[in-house]
């Protein structure tokens, strides 16, 4: 049984202004947040004081940090500022520490970040 012409224009219409404004949603949100925390056991998290100078001091902005569990959540306005202050951080911080990504609640955000991440397997 074949779908009439105009139910499946109405569909394809609906598809097309779905994955519009999950793009646009996506988009709306360009906050980027970094966690630090210790590599291994004993290794205490680092201070936030000692993180807010070196950022301070490179220039790079930041809305906040905040300690949660055994590490530190830092939120920039945008992954162009989280790269810099992940690599000033790699840079300064002693070894014994991880500067990760942390990953999004939002499932729009997270979808672009897992197509951007494996780009190179899309054909």
């Amino acid at each position: 049984m074949r779908l009439p012409h105009f139910l499946r224009n109405v569909i394809l219409t609906a598809l097309l202004a779905l994955a519009a404004l999950l793009l646009w949603s996506a988009l709306q949100h360009p906050e980027s947040t970094l966690e630090i925390r210790a590599t291994r056991a004993g290794v205490s998290s680092p201070d936030g004081f000692y993180v807010w100078h070196h950022l301070d001091a490179n220039g790079i902005p930041f809305k906040s940090i905040t300690p949660q569990g055994n590490g530190l959540i830092i939120r920039f306005d945008s992954s162009a500022q989280s790269d810099a202050a992940r690599e000033v951080l790699n840079r300064t911080l002693p070894q014994g520490y991880i500067i990760a990504q942390q990953e999004e609640d939002n499932a729009a955000l997270s979808l672009l970040s897992r197509l951007r991440h494996d780009r190179h397997r899309l054909g």
